[in-house]
């Protein structure tokens, strides 16, 4: 028997859905209401908190935003009916025409999308927006960020390797001016590695339970290495590389996922490729609200700056007014945007949100990091594991594009004949541990033909085949 229920779409593609077994399946019935569970423990915790900063109004919040978030676990584990957001916000009307788009799909006599019946993505990314909704319809707590507690205690317990990889850094500026072409490629290779590796701590999949950084990467990349999956390391040196000859000004953009740790990692990267003159401009985005445990908000930015600036450590604190410095000069810049919390695949942006995806085509390069950014790069279909990385895009190309993840989901594409099966059959939940790596490029380039009119050439990452289309 599959481990996977699907819907057919068109052209054939199919759309994972939950079913016994898989670990879509697993995640809905165990990990969700384990999350649930670490929430409503907060509130609680809370309670005396609220009390002091608003009275009985801040205690009777309290109470209703625990009752609204016991009910919503309720809903999921006894599989009922998807509902309707209630709470007028920015996003309330979008996130119930998905819904019905949804039920419009179904084929079950109530036609009611429900919890086990409904694609993975749709239904986790709606679990997070109605935690948001209970908060909302709980003023005066309704700006209190359930999960702040677990991404600050990722950040602390993670800084024997924050202080290494600030100390390298900071010894690295005294001779960055003095590095040959290969010597800063290696370099390049290392800061991308680090922020790879960075992925790994995501306190959704951990079910909220702590999940830092405690051991010295830059010692470990070389052991890390044969993990890579996929390793277009020297196709991005190769594009930054060029741009930076080429042109004046260079802009990386850098879709973030998790805070605490990870963050350290890409803010490192950053403060990189900014020194080595790889890049001039830095633009990050994060999430409005807060989302999937420990992903990124502009609070979440801004105290991790604050922290690392204020360190007792040198190195660190270096970092910390470097990066201050560099946000103030809008050298680094961060953007939020509420499109990153839609249930939507990233394909639907240009039409769904039109204003980001103008903002993204501003970018030389975008590096896309984690797991959920990669899901809804590929749609979180069950593409078979050999289709190129450019076709599972369907047409989302704002400009060229990394992934960075380390692999949590059972998706992957632009894998080489056989090496699918060859790494199930020596560990069957390859594609959800966590211990494999991926790092995927798709250049698109627009070139001018003999009759003067642009024309698209992509470069097919399964096979280095240059296509003009």
């Amino acid at each position: 028997m599959t481990n996977l229920m699907l819907i057919l779409l068109s052209d054939n593609i199919v759309y994972v859905v939950l079913f016994s077994r898989s670990f879509a399946y697993l995640t809905i019935k165990d990990r969700t209401p384990q999350i649930l569970t670490k929430v409503i423990d907060t509130l609680h915790r809370h309670k005396n908190e609220f009390f002091e900063k608003h009275g009985e109004e801040g205690t009777e919040a309290g109470k209703k935003a625990i009752s609204l978030l016991s009910k919503l676990r309720n809903e999921l584990q006894t599989d009922k009916p998807i509902v309707p957001l209630v709470e007028k916000f920015v996003d309330t009307d979008i996130w119930n025409q998905y819904l019905e788009y949804q039920q419009s799909l179904m084929k079950e006599s109530d036609g009611k999308p429900r919890w086990f019946h409904s694609p993975w993505l749709f239904v986790e990314c709606y679990m997070y927006r109605r935690i948001h909704e209970a908060l909302t319809q709980s003023p005066p707590i309704d700006d209190f960020d359930v999960f702040k507690e677990l991404k600050e205690q990722n950040f602390f317990e993670s800084q024997e390797s924050i202080i290494s990889l600030c100390t390298y850094l900071q010894e690295l500026m005294r001779t960055i001016e003095e590095l040959d072409e290969d010597q800063l490629k290696n370099e390049f290779f290392k800061f991308l590695q680090i922020s790879l590796w960075g992925n790994k701590c995501d306190l959704s999949l951990s079910g909220g339970e702590t999940s830092s950084q405690k051991n010295d990467l830059i010692s470990s990349l070389e052991d890390l290495k044969p993990f890579i999956l996929v390793n277009d390391m020297e196709r991005l040196w190769s594009l930054l590389s060029k741009k930076t000859r080429e042109k004046a000004s260079v802009r990386v953009d850098i879709v973030l996922d998790n805070s605490g740790f990870e963050l350290t990692t890409d803010l490192v990267l950053a403060d990189f490729l900014l020194s080595s003159k790889l890049a001039t401009e830095i633009h990050f985005y994060g999430k409005r609200i807060p989302w999937f445990v420990s992903d990124t908000t502009i609070h979440d930015f801004n105290w991790l700056i604050e922290q690392v600036k204020h360190s007792n450590h040198k190195w660190v604190a270096k970092c910390g007014v470097d990066w201050e410095n560099c946000v103030k000069m809008s050298r680094l810049v961060y953007h939020d945007h509420i499109f990153w919390t839609l249930p939507h695949e990233y394909c639907a942006m240009s039409q769904v949100a039109p204003d980001l995806y103008a903002e993204l085509q501003k970018a030389d390069l975008i590096l896309f990091k984690g797991d959920l950014n990669y899901r809804k790069l590929t749609g979180d279909r069950k593409w078979a594991f050999t289709i190129p990385f450019h076709q599972a895009l369907s047409d989302f190309h704002p400009a060229p594009l990394c992934s960075i993840r380390t692999l949590k989901a059972e998706i992957q594409v632009g894998l080489q004949p056989g090496q699918g099966e060859e790494l199930a059959a020596s560990e069957p939940s390859w594609l959800t541990s966590g211990n494999l790596f991926y790092l995927q490029t798709f250049v698109l380039h627009l070139t001018c033909g003999m009759d003067g009119r642009k024309h698209k050439i992509e470069e097919d990452e399964a096979d280095g085949i240059w296509r003009n289309g």
